[in-house]
């Protein structure tokens, strides 16, 4: 595998592809064997394969590092215990790959409401993270239990929800330890981003909906906020 992607990911998604398009027999034994036992030239394999039926893989590549906000929010994780993490908003997996890479042993479940995002994210699940569940649809009426999991997270996805407070509401009675957000921290061009979310705003409604302890850090361009539930 080019050095300058994922590898992992970029086998899991391309055989998870070329199964979802009906080309599983031309992985022949490669289509049982588990992730983690394949080599570095049979995933070569799967992924040659996979481009040769137009697969793109170019959300695998390996950057120049992880960004700045997602870096901040993976040093926290790193500070706690948790065994569950919902990640809201997962789109193309900016937070959520790097979170799977370093967090090999936890359990996550991706939300999106974007079908396009759902299938490169199950393509990932079914070629061979098996840790990883998908599910297509918004927070807001998302019916997980109450504290389904330890931490929720949001990495720039509150923006673009016309409704915040029902977000916010829902993803605090979805966690049972922390929820994390980060949010830009200043107007942009972005016509998709609907709110201004500054601290004063995500401090009244988190606090509304019965987070506290809420610790605020930043990066440049956005803000980090970290809620602490419960007791």
């Amino acid at each position: 595998m080019d050095e300058r992607y994922n590898s992992a990911f970029a086998t899991s998604a391309a055989r998870g592809a070329l199964m979802r398009l009906g080309l599983a027999e031309e992985l022949g034994e490669l289509q049982y064997k588990k992730l983690s036992l394949i080599t570095e030239e049979e995933g070569d394999r799967i992924t040659d394969l996979a481009r040769a039926h137009g697969i793109r893989l170019h959300y695998f590549k390996r950057s120049n590092g992880t960004l700045p906000r997602v870096a901040r929010v993976l040093g926290f994780l790193k500070g706690i215990h948790f065994e569950s993490i919902l990640d809201v908003g997962s789109g193309r997996g900016v937070f959520l790959l790097p979170f799977l890479d370093a967090f090999p042993d936890i359990p996550a479940q991706a939300l999106d409401i974007s079908d396009k995002r759902i299938e490169l994210l199950t393509d990932i699940k079914c070629g061979g993270i098996e840790r990883l569940s998908v599910k297509e649809g918004s927070i807001c009426d998302m019916p997980f239990p109450e504290d389904s999991f330890d931490v929720v997270t949001m990495l720039e996805v509150l923006e673009h929800i016309p409704d915040v407070r029902a977000a916010i509401r829902a993803a605090v009675r979805i966690a049972k330890k922390y929820v994390i957000v980060t949010v830009p921290s200043k107007e942009d061009d972005n016509p998709e981003h609907i709110h201004l979310l500054t601290k004063d705003v995500l401090t009244e409604m988190f606090t509304e909906c019965g987070a506290h302890s809420l610790h605020f850090d930043g990066v440049h361009g956005h803000l980090i906020m970290i809620g602490k539930i419960g007791g």
